[in-house]
Parts: C-alpha cells; sequence; structure tokens
C-alpha cells in the first residue's frame, strides 16, 4: 500500500528575519515527518526567491508587494496586485493540494493564507513579533493555531489559538560552543583582545553603518577589534573608508557567512532589533546593544527591544541618538564586565531553547 505524502506549504519573507526561520521551520518538518513534501510560496523579486531554493526547496512567486506609508504612485497598482496574486494562490492550491499552510509574515503570506483558510486548508501562522503587523491581525481570526514569540499577544489574536513557542532560529548559527579559537583564525583576529560584532540585519543599517564609520579612530585607539556587516549597499563605503586604517583587527563584510563564528569571537554585539535576531542573541548570551530600525511597519523593532531592556537584558539606543550615543554605551560596556555578565545572564534566561520544534508540534496537531 503506498504511503500518503504529507503536503505542506510554508509562505511568506521579503527579508531574512522572515526567510531564514521559514527555512528553519521547513529543516524540523522534513526531520521530523516521514514522506513530506514542502512547496514555498513567496514574492517575486524578494530575497526568498534565491534563498528558498539554495536551502533545496521549491518555491512559487506571487506578484505581490506591500501598501506604502505614505501617499505613492506605487499604491495604484497594489488592489491589482492582490487580487492576482488571490488569483495565484488559488491556483497553486489547488494543484499542490496542501494538507496545512503555514504563514511566517512578509507580503505573500496574505494573499496565500486567505486563500488557504477559505479553501478549508487546516493553517496556522508564526508570529515573530512582540507586536504583531496588520497582516497577522486579519488573518488570526480565519487560521486554526498561532505561534508566538512574546507573552501578551492575546490583546491581537484570538487566545484559544495562542501558543508560546519563540522563533525558530538556524541551529548552525546558534552553536557557538568551544568555537573560539576557530573563530580568531577565520576572522584573523587576535583570542585576547575585546571584539564587537556589528550587524544591522540581511539588508544592512545605514545609520548603524555611519556610526561605526565615525568612530572607527576610537575603535583602533582603544585596541578594540571590530566585526562589521555592512550590507551590500554600504559596503564599498566602508572599503572605502578602511584604506584610511591599517588592519588593526577591523574586519568589514557585506555579509557575514559564519555567524555561528562571529557571535563566538564576539564579547558585545551591537545590533537591529528584528525578532529573529533577538531570539539568536537571546540563545547565544551575549551582551547586547539594540538599535532598533524606525522604519518597520508599526516600530515592531522597538517594542521587541523594550522587550528586552525591561527585564536589563539589552541596552537601547534609538536609531536618532547613534552619533552622540553609541561609543558612549559601547565604551562603558566594555570597561564593566559586571554589566557586561549581567546582561549575558538576563538575556539568555530569556531564551525560547527549541522553539522550532514546538512549532512543529502544534504543526503536526492540524494534519486532518
Amino acid at each position: 500500500m503506498k504511503q500518503h505524502k504529507t503536503k505542506i506549504i510554508i509562505s511568506g519573507g521579503g527579508s531574512g528575519g522572515h526567510v531564514f526561520p521559514a527555512i528553519a521551520i521547513a529543516n524540523a518538518l522534513k526531520e521530523s515527518i516521514e514522506n513530506v513534501e514542502i512547496l514555498f510560496v513567496g514574492a517575486i523579486g524578494k530575497m526568498e526567491m534565491e534563498k528558498v531554493p539554495a536551502a533545496g526547496y521549491r518555491i512559487e512567486g506571487l506578484w505581490i508587494s506591500g501598501l506604502q506609508r505614505r501617499l505613492t504612485f506605487k499604491n495604484l497598482s497594489f488592489p491589482f496586485k492582490l487580487l492576482y496574486s488571490l488569483y495565484k494562490a488559488k491556483k497553486i492550491i489547488k494543484e499542490f493540494k496542501p494538507d496545512l499552510a503555514i504563514g511566517v509574515g512578509g507580503f505573500a503570506s496574505g494573499p496565500l493564507l486567505q486563500m488557504a483558510s477559505k479553501l478549508g486548508i487546516p493553517c496556522m501562522i508564526q508570529e515573530q513579533n512582540s507586536y504583531p503587523g496588520i497582516t497577522n491581525i486579519l488573518l488570526s481570526k480565519k487560521v486554526d493555531k498561532i505561534c508566538v514569540a512574546y507573552d501578551g499577544l492575546e490583546k491581537y489574536f484570538p487566545e484559544d489559538k495562542i501558543y508560546l513557542t519563540g522563533n525558530p532560529v538556524r541551529k548552525d548559527v546558534v552553536q557557538i560552543e568551544n568555537k573560539k579559537v576557530e573563530a580568531s583564525n577565520f576572522f584573523s583576529l587576535n583570542i585576547d583582545k575585546p571584539t564587537v560584532l556589528v550587524v544591522g540585519g540581511s539588508l544592512g543599517a545605514r545609520t548603524i553603518n555611519e556610526a561605526i564609520e565615525h568612530n572607527l579612530s576610537n575603535f583602533t585607539k582603544n585596541g578594540i577589534q571590530l566585526i562589521w556587516q555592512t550590507g551590500i549597499n554600504y559596503f564599498p563605503t566602508a572599503q572605502s573608508t578602511m584604506m584610511h586604517h591599517p588592519d588593526n583587527g577591523l574586519k568589514v563584510l557585506k555579509f557575514i557567512n559564519r555567524m555561528d563564528l562571529a557571535y563566538a569571537m564576539a564579547d558585545i554585539v551591537i545590533s537591529r532589533a528584528g525578532a529573529i535576531a533577538i531570539s539568536e542573541l537571546c540563545i547565544v548570551g551575549k551582551p547586547t546593544i539594540l538599535v532598533p530600525s524606525p522604519f518597520v511597519a508599526e516600530d515592531h523593532q522597538t517594542k521587541n527591544a523594550l522587550a528586552l531592556f525591561t527585564y536589563n537584558a539589552a541596552i537601547l539606543v534609538k536609531d536618532v541618538e547613534l552619533k552622540t550615543k553609541l561609543w558612549k554605551e559601547l565604551f562603558a560596556l566594555l570597561n564593566d564586565s559586571e554589566r557586561q555578565n549581567k546582561l549575558s545572564e538576563n538575556i539568555y534566561a530569556l531564551a525560547k531553547l527549541d522553539a522550532t520544534n514546538s512549532i512543529v508540534a502544534v504543526a503536526k496537531t492540524l494534519f486532518k
């Protein structure tokens, strides 16, 4: 007798904060369910269309984007994109015949989950932030289960659908034990010198990059090593600036492919406050300075950062204060080992160590 193949659609993307967790969920589903087939649905032109196939999964693209928060010509095409995406999502679902649809946030998850729920497919969403976006708030009325990473989301979602699982993270990224020697060799850095890791998200962060560039001489003067991920757009500028700073432990990279080694090498991390970045930082347990991006929907990064700041688990620096305040906060922290230890202890206490498997466990309750 032929064994039934379990078919699952995972939809969403737009940034590394959505794409990499989606891949982590897919990998865990493959490990947990025998004879499973997974199809991704993303937004045409977004990074999932490249990263998902690179991870070994098939992906279909929807012609969809978000509404701009200001009046713009691009908004005129939104109704047409939405209608076309709903039509294509329905076509994908009818052809693939999924047993389950999972939305991870991002432009494509709205049309796909909307249509899947309408067609009677069991659905769940994974909300990464402490303050959900409007799409997931609307979808919450239609889906069967909602996996969240923060307490208090019953203000936005039906309470009986909520499961506190934490956010999925890539296993290879957070496994940093006994890797410092390997990390120092990989980055050609001195294992005994203090090292700061700067990450502005997968696409970079202009204001953080400008603040670091402004303070490069402070790093060299004080013997502080730097691993600086700039993102693709700022990399040429950073490279040009580095020509005026001989390599005294300053490493500038467009993108860090071995984040496990970057985390292992770092004594302090400066980061945006995306939900997945925070979930990784909690698990690696390094003292952290969070700089929330003010340019994201519903200002959810500030709310994510406050969720840690409230528990003395991270230092919070506002984006507008970066140039005047970042170095002051960083230098003070570098010279305060007691505070470093306390921040490290408190951020690790907030870690959800088995989030991906918890999400998979919730998903498996929905198979008919």
